[in-house]
C-alpha cells in the first residue's frame, strides 16, 4: 500500500484480549500512534531487533480513509472508509511492558504489516479477522465483537485529530497474541478481503 501520513491503532478493543493481558477494558477508546516507517507488505520479513526478548503478532481489521474526517459523526465516518486491510500490528511485547509509553515497542521498521487493501464491505460487523502462524490458526475475532464499533473508533479519533485520506486506522486484536521466532511464517487473513503473510526473521 501506498505509505499512509499516519498509523492511529486501537488498543484492548477485544474484551478477552484485554484480559489475557491482565488490563482493565478502557471506558474510552486506547489510541496510540505507529511511524509509517513501520509498515512492510505482504512476502516482506518482520525482522525482530535484538533488544527485545519477545516479539508477538497481533491480527486486525485496518480500516483506509478514503476523504478528510474531522470532528464526523458515526454516519460520516462510515461513509469516509475507502478500504479494508489485514493487519499485523507487531509488538515488542516486553518493552511495552517496561516503557511508560508504548512508541518505541510499537515502532520498530517492519512492525506493521499491511496487506492489500479493498472495498469495505457493506455490514462492517461481519468482518472476521484470523492470525496463523505456521499454518496453526492463533487468534479469530469479529468486528461485531469490539468494544467499540468502526464507525464509532472513526468519530472519536476525528474530535481528536483530523483524519486525512490513505490514513491507516488498525482497530484492535482479539485473544490469543503470542511470541514469533526467527523461521516463522505468520499470517493475518480478514476472510474475502486481504491477507498479509510475512516470514520472521532475527535482526542481522
Amino acid at each position: 500500500m501506498t505509505r499512509p501520513g499516519k498509523i492511529v491503532c486501537v488498543g484492548r478493543n477485544y474484551v478477552d484480549h484485554a484480559k489475557e493481558l491482565g488490563n482493565d477494558v478502557p471506558k474510552e477508546p486506547l489510541i496510540f500512534l505507529k511511524p509509517p516507517s513501520s509498515i512492510v507488505a505482504s512476502g516482506q520479513p518482520i525482522v525482530l531487533p535484538h533488544v527485545s526478548k519477545q516479539v508477538e503478532f497481533e491480527g486486525e481489521i485496518g480500516v483506509i480513509l478514503g476523504t478528510t474526517l474531522r470532528k464526523a459523526s458515526e454516519d460520516e465516518a462510515r461513509a469516509a472508509i475507502r478500504g479494508i486491510a489485514a493487519v499485523n500490528d507487531v509488538t515488542a511485547r516486553d518493552l511495552q511492558r517496561s516503557d511508560s509509553q508504548w512508541t518505541r515497542a510499537k515502532g520498530f521498521d517492519s512492525f506493521c504489516a499491511v496487506g492489500p487493501e479493498a472495498p469495505a464491505p457493506e455490514e462492517l460487523d461481519r468482518l472476521t479477522v484470523i492470525t496463523r502462524v505456521n499454518g496453526t490458526q492463533r487468534q479469530v475475532g469479529s468486528a461485531s465483537d469490539m468494544v467499540f464499533s468502526i464507525p464509532m473508533l472513526l468519530a472519536w479519533i476525528s474530535r481528536i485529530m483530523t483524519l486525512e485520506p490513505g490514513d491507516l486506522v488498525p482497530t484492535g486484536t482479539p485473544a490469543g497474541v503470542g511470541t514469533l521466532a526467527p523461521g516463522d511464517v505468520v499470517e493475518v487473513e480478514i476472510p474475502g478481503v486481504s491477507i498479509v503473510r510475512n516470514p520472521v526473521e532475527s535482526e542481522s
